[in-house]
């Protein structure tokens, strides 16, 4: 899946991770005891059940949540130091995109917080509509657009400053199947075209085996890895890949995982 010709540069890494929140009815360990790298280029899934830490994890990369224990490191930086150079956009599991603005509007948003000139913010916003196939629609508003087209929206916005890596957390989740692939098929172009880092967090097994090029496997809270699998799947990955045996494959390993983690409890 990745270049081997060039040597691999790590992009985040967590090594003894830990992360516990202070509650009125005591501490809560969300997460504890993760190691991980993830090297420029991945794509890579984390799945386990409700409440296992996969959005904590994604959040802490993003610095909206600070570990505990352990270190975290991204672009070499801490995540503090990384939010700051703007080195990842984040895509939420609801678009988020403001009902006054038109489409252009929310995807230009973080731009003009940015700083950027004029002429700069419609060049990019342009771009990123077309990346996402939704050339012609940045005079709509959001509620003239389906679920699925906001979502896209959503992660243009995340693409506008051109971010390194993109974390993505259940993006999909609430769409309907249908929609659902239409999207997966739509994100792995869009990756191949960008080269970005994707983190991904997903509650699917065929939706985590189809995009990913490692897929992360969690216990039950606190939230540690189970399983990192490695996909011996090829790039272009046409939906019907699903029925092949090494799709198949990969996700009874996926299953076995997410089982294997329940015994920690």
């Amino acid at each position: 899946m990745k270049d081997t010709a060039s040597p691999a540069q790590t992009v985040i890494e967590a090594r003894n991770l830990g992360l516990t929140f202070s509650t009125n009815d005591g501490p809560v360990h969300a997460l504890k005891d993760v190691n991980l790298t993830i090297e420029k280029g991945d794509f890579v899934s984390f799945i386990g059940p409700s409440g296992c830490g996969k959005t904590t994890f994604l959040r802490a990369i993003a610095a909206l949540e600070h570990p505990t224990e352990g270190t975290l490191s991204v672009n070499g930086m801490t995540p503090d130091e990384a939010r700051k150079s703007r080195a990842y956009g984040y895509v939420f599991q609801a678009a988020g995109l403001y009902p006054w603005r038109t489409i252009a509007g929310n995807i230009r948003l973080p731009l003009e917080i940015m700083g950027f000139d004029r002429a700069e913010q419609v060049r990019r916003v342009e771009e990123v509509l077309d990346l996402v196939d939704l050339g012609g629609f940045g005079k709509k508003f959001p509620w003239q657009l389906s679920g699925g087209m906001q979502q896209r929206a959503s992660i243009a916005r995340a693409l506008a400053f051109d971010a390194e890596i993109l974390l993505m957390d259940e993006p999909f989740g609430a769409l309907d199947e249908i929609v659902r692939d239409r999207l997966n098929e739509e994100l792995l172009k869009l990756w191949a075209r960008t080269g970005k880092t994707i983190g991904f967090v997903t509650h699917s097994i065929p939706e985590a085996v189809y995009l990913s090029t490692r897929i992360v496997v969690m216990s039950p809270r606190p939230g540690r890895i189970t399983d990192v699998i490695e996909s011996p799947l090829p790039k272009d990955r046409p939906l019907d890949i699903r029925d092949s045996s090494a799709f198949i494959e990969v996700a009874h390993r996926v299953r076995d995982g997410l089982r294997a983690g329940h015994s920690y409890d």
